[in-house]
């Protein structure tokens, strides 16, 4: 069984990456089981924040790294709040005080302009200094509501809706959540990438 860091501490993503990483003879284990604080997000992009992450971990740890940088872009708001999704509301903020922000810009947006989609940029390294990191894109188009519905995943989940189920994303059961989600089809893409 392989080792391998997530470069989060982040309760849910680990395990809904472990879950999809069942059968693989991968063990992912929470940078927080090492004591490493959280890297600055100091990139401009998904990407860069993602190989940031990843690279502290690794650093850290002297173990591979699996990291993803991953938000909401709402059409209406010109991508935003894009890389800032996790802290949109301010620094040291809630999942709940995001989604009511977000809700508040959007409300005088009519429901067909309320277009939307989580991103996903998953990236592995096997160390610090990994100068080919494997690069893995997951895209979950959807729209926002108008009020948050459901009560399962996180962030911006109960105002996220998925026109194929007709529901929220925290209406889904969550085996069927990871099949569908941009982070679901970001690990799904790197799981078959580190098989090979």
């Amino acid at each position: 069984m392989s080792k391998i860091i997530l470069a989060s501490s982040n309760k849910g993503k680990l395990k809904e990456i472990n879950q999809l990483l069942s059968g693989a003879e991968l063990d992912v284990v929470s940078q927080s089981e090492f004591n490493i604080t959280d890297a600055d997000e100091t990139g401009l992009t998904f990407v860069e924040n993602a190989i940031i992450k990843a690279r502290h971990a690794s650093a850290h740890a002297k173990l591979p790294a699996i990291a993803d940088d991953s938000g909401l872009e709402v059409d209406a708001l010109n991508g935003a709040p894009g890389i800032y999704s996790a802290r949109y509301a301010g620094e040291g903020t809630t999942d709940q005080k995001n989604l009511e922000k977000l809700l508040q810009e959007l409300k005088d947006v009519p429901e067909e302009q309320r277009t939307a989609r989580f991103q996903c940029l998953m990236v592995y390294m096997r160390h610090e200094n990994d100068p080919t990191p494997l690069i893995c894109q997951g895209t979950w188009e959807g729209r926002i509501l108008f009020e948050p519905k459901g009560t399962n995943g996180f962030g911006y989940d109960p105002v996220f809706y998925v026109p194929t189920h007709d529901c929220s994303s925290a209406e889904l059961e969550p085996d069927l959540k990871n099949s569908l989600s941009h982070r679901g089809q970001a690990l799904t893409k790197l799981v078959r990438l580190l098989k090979q």
